[in-house]
């Protein structure tokens, strides 16, 4: 979608605009939400940090999804200039872009990008207000950025609710796990641990996540999916956790996922990017070499019941169009 079909579907005669999921954890699907709701949360945001008529707000996100959609939404009302790039993975590299943006939101994937080439870089660490989401993000991406000057934020949030409904910083003496939700939204948790959303101002109805949370003071941490949850032998393992208890000592592409097993239930598979040159010709030798490498380095730094039973290896990690691994996709690939 570009930005004048949006233009004119916003301002035309019916109070809905037609949005999609982002597709992480299944097929996208088309989704009807309430321009007024939508004006609502772009002012929730802009009050939230700040942002005044003439300030500058950078779109480089697609339109197909709510977050590109609601950058511009913001920009409407609070009268913010926008600037329009394509939405790939070097957002930053447009010469025309001003130094000392006020104003852009990114995914994990931009941002990591932005930081490999000097000069992205240090047009990144002039941003006043960056807010990242749409994907997770890791403790290495989250220590590049921890001194960064200005403010830069992670988002908690999905397409229902209308873009985020809760920030936490990333940087400076204010950096924490914890996610602070807006004023007008209220959180709890229901029988399985999961995040409880009620924000009448942009949602509608009472949202229950599939996010298992821990909260303490108004604030929540998110500890994984309940979709992500692997049952194995009576034992219930998170695959976020196992995550990022290898992620410092594992250096490619790698993900957790599941697959069904009679004797357990479910076992752990561990999905890793194999992108060798000549891959067909080194044989299965080298493959089995890899797995036993990864082996070991699990035993010495996973409890026994986490540790993967089974290995895959894949010339890309799948993902969404977003930067979202597609965590469904990667377990059928894993079932095969």
């Amino acid at each position: 979608m570009t930005l004048e079909e949006f233009l004119d579907e916003w301002n035309n005669d019916s109070e809905r605009v037609l949005v999609h999921t982002s597709g992480s954890t299944g097929t996208p699907k088309p989704l009807w939400v309430d321009k007024r709701r939508m004006e609502a949360s772009a002012r929730i945001t802009c009050d939230f940090l700040g942002l005044k008529e003439g300030d500058t707000a950078l779109l480089c996100m697609p339109l197909d999804y709510i977050a590109g959609k609601m950058m511009v939404v913001r920009s409407l009302v609070r009268n913010l200039k926008l600037m329009v790039v394509e939405p790939t993975g070097h957002p930053l590299t447009s010469t025309q872009l001003p130094r000392g943006v006020t104003f852009a939101a990114m995914v994990p994937m931009q941002v990591y990008n932005s930081l490999q080439v000097p000069e992205e870089r240090e047009q990144l660490r002039q941003i006043r207000h960056l807010i990242i989401g749409g994907g997770a993000i890791d403790d290495a991406l989250a220590r590049e950025l921890k001194d960064f000057p200005n403010y830069v934020w992670s988002t908690y949030g999905m397409t229902e609710t209308l873009s985020h409904i809760a920030l936490r910083r990333l940087n400076g003496k204010e950096a924490s796990e914890w996610y602070t939700p807006f004023d007008n939204v209220s959180i709890s948790q229901n029988e399985d641990g999961c995040l409880v959303i009620e924000a009448p101002e942009v949602c509608a109805e009472r949202l229950v996540t599939n996010d298992i949370v821990e909260i303490s003071q108004g604030r929540f941490r998110v500890v994984g999916r309940k979709d992500n949850v692997i049952c194995s032998g009576g034992i219930k393992i998170q695959a976020e956790e196992v995550e990022r208890a290898l992620k410092p000592y594992l250096h490619v592409p790698f993900m957790i996922t599941k697959r069904k097993d009679k004797k357990f239930g479910e076992i752990v598979v561990m999905m890793v990017e194999d992108r060798g040159e000549g891959k067909e010709e080194r044989g299965e030798r080298m493959e089995d070499s890899l797995k036993t490498r990864l082996q070991r380095l699990c035993r010495e730094h996973l409890p026994k019941y986490w540790q993967p039973r089974d290995f895959v290896f894949v010339e890309k990690i799948p993902m969404t169009e977003t930067g979202k691994i597609a965590r469904r996709q990667a377990e059928e690939l894993a079932s095969n």
